[in-house]
């Protein structure tokens, strides 16, 4: 049996439809999740040192970067000012 690469894999899964919605659905949240997590991690800033700085828990940024909750606008404020950066929003059509 041949193991396919996840490029394989993944064009396979987007040719259904439903999967592909959810996909684009979910690929802003993941790309902001991976965004912070490269910036934080580049700052050699650790999830409990963030979690100090915004007054949270480990736990709740353990989480955020997991993708396992839906945090507030406010919250994703907090992470990138004390990262040095900014939010940006933008809708599309």
């Amino acid at each position: 049996m041949l193991m396919k690469d996840w490029n394989q894999l993944k064009a396979e899964l987007l040719q259904n439809k439903a999967v592909k919605k959810e996909y684009d659905r979910l690929t802003p949240r993941y790309l902001a999740i991976s965004e912070l997590i490269t910036a934080r991690t580049k700052q050699g800033i650790t999830q409990k040192e963030l979690a100090k700085k915004i007054g949270t828990k480990q736990s709740a940024i353990a989480r955020f970067e997991a993708g396992n909750v839906n945090p507030s606008l406010g919250f994703l404020e907090k992470i990138a000012e004390v990262l040095g950066l900014r939010v940006n929003i933008s809708l599309v059509k």
